[in-house]
């Protein structure tokens, strides 16, 4: 991760799973590091643990917020006195039934994955334009692709996500700003365990098929890989990966295999 080295890079829910990974990997590659959660002692933990943490900057920030995205943009602007990348990695995923599941769980999912996540990058978005230069990550999942049952609003969040970014992508090439979409499958981390339900509290167990996933480590290598590369778009799982192809070419299929599967 040669490339990385040296550059400043403010990495979005940081406190945990993926995000918290990411700063490791990327501290003992040399970047620096600003991270943001909504809890400031999970992100001091966080900072504590990489191997270079006297360059790493803490900036709590709650992605509803909206109105104060441009605040914290210029905040974490003056951390280092620039930005090369922005991963917007923080969201909460959901499991619930449409029928069963309050509105306002909608509106709270497409709040923090999607409208946070726009307000965020729109603020950043005016200092890589002057500076002909940036690079937004957004870690979006397979479920940004094609969708499964108990996940309607995250997948509906995440499906935004790639219509704008892709906007984006298009808009601001000219201004030297790249876009990598990143789409984990099944990831061991807490994001099941910390989905909303259908009354908006959290399911408090993770499943399986999360349980079993690929190790945060091993996404995050790849990961990487792919940001290095300035891949437009890059699907990281196992076998469920496998969704991509069968919705673009065999879509009836896919609905079939996921209706008979026994993920939740």
């Amino acid at each position: 991760m040669e490339k990385l080295k040296g550059k400043v890079i403010w990495i979005t829910g940081a406190s945990s799973g993926i995000g918290e990974e990411l700063a490791y990997q990327l501290s003992s590659e040399g970047a620096k590091l600003i991270l943001s959660a909504r809890r400031a002692n999970l992100l001091e933990k966080t900072k504590a643990n990489c191997t270079f943490s006297n360059d790493i900057e803490i900036l709590p920030l709650d992605l509803r917020q909206f109105d104060k995205a441009a605040e914290t943009a210029a905040k974490a602007w003056a951390c280092f006195g620039s930005i090369d990348m922005l991963i917007n990695n923080a969201g909460v995923s959901q499991r619930s039934l449409i029928a069963e599941t309050k509105f306002q769980v909608y509106k709270d999912i497409m709040d923090i994955d999607y409208l946070g996540t726009v307000a965020l990058s729109k603020a950043l978005l005016p200092r890589f334009i002057a500076r002909k230069s940036g690079h937004f990550v957004v870690v979006s999942s397979l479920m940004g692709r094609f969708s499964s049952p108990y996940r309607s609003g995250y997948c509906a969040a995440k499906h935004a996500l790639h219509g704008f970014f892709d906007s984006l992508r298009m808009e601001h090439e000219k201004d030297g700003i790249a876009v990598t979409m990143v789409c984990p499958g099944f990831v061991n981390t807490n994001i099941a365990h910390n989905a909303l339900t259908e009354d908006g509290s959290e399911q408090g167990t993770n499943d399986n098929a999360t349980k079993n996933g690929m190790s945060t480590q091993k996404f995050c290598m790849k990961m990487l890989r792919a940001i290095e590369r300035k891949k437009f778009e890059v699907y990281i799982g196992g076998k469920e990966v496998q969704g991509i192809y069968l919705k673009r070419f065999f879509p009836k299929l896919l609905h079939r295999l996921v209706l008979r599967s026994e993920v939740r």
